[in-house]
């Protein structure tokens, strides 16, 4: 588990490219709470792209369903401790005054376009700078 490393996977590339072309501009790497995916500084707007296996989505059923079949104790108790980090770094940022996005993964999947549109609205709305020069005619 140590050599897994926060670099952020192919879903919040694939987000923060379509932002970019958007206009929108982020930071990759801070020092906040929980290591967002993208920063929009001037927005004060956060994003995190959360895998639905390692975040916990549908955590609750898959236990039910019994998917865990090695060491199921302990995925699941690793799996509750991130939900409860996740969620108390959501707190934290809101406290200090963030907006907190959380995409998860497969919801990008589906539908990106949706996603790009909803946090390009709360960004701009938010007084996040649009770069309109990076825009081909």
């Amino acid at each position: 588990m140590q050599s897994i490393r926060s670099e952020g996977g192919r879903a919040d590339k694939q987000l923060g490219s379509l932002l970019w072309h958007r206009g929108l501009r982020y930071r990759r790497k801070s020092q906040l709470p929980g290591k967002p995916d993208l920063v929009f500084p001037s927005a004060k707007v956060v994003v995190f792209v959360d895998g639905d296996f390692w975040h916990g989505r549908y955590l609750e059923e898959r236990i039910a369903r019994g998917d865990f079949k090695r060491n199921a104790e302990y995925w699941i108790s690793k799996l509750r401790r991130t939900i409860e980090r996740d969620q108390r770094y959501t707190i934290e940022l809101e406290k200090a005054g963030w907006r907190v996005i959380r995409v998860w993964e497969s919801d990008f999947q589906r539908v990106p376009a949706a996603i790009v549109e909803e946090i390009a609205q709360l960004v701009t709305k938010s007084g996040g700078e649009r770069n309109t020069s990076s825009f081909k005619s």
